[in-house]
């Protein structure tokens, strides 16, 4: 799956326009790497978001099937690195 995609669908990111915005702009990584919106995630892969103030780490647990997964369910499909 598109890292974009991977971030809209597991509710990273509000849409999937923003998710393409943050690769464009270089602030989303895999694994140590900036990334384009279209490279592939797969599971196991340790993503990275930048934000103004701070980064913050997630690992990658499980590929959703579905457009969008249940807030309730986000552990599920990532989990943060602390």
């Amino acid at each position: 799956m598109r890292v974009d995609k991977y971030l809209n669908s597991v509710n990273l990111t509000k849409r999937r326009a923003v998710s393409e915005d943050m690769c464009k702009n270089g602030v989303v990584s895999i694994n140590g790497v900036v990334v384009k919106a279209s490279k592939d995630v797969k599971v196991g892969d340790k993503l990275t978001i930048v934000y103004l103030e701070r980064s913050v780490s997630y690992e990658v647990l499980q590929i959703p099937t579905t457009k969008t997964i249940p807030k309730s369910l986000q552990d599920e499909y990532v989990r943060e690195i602390k």
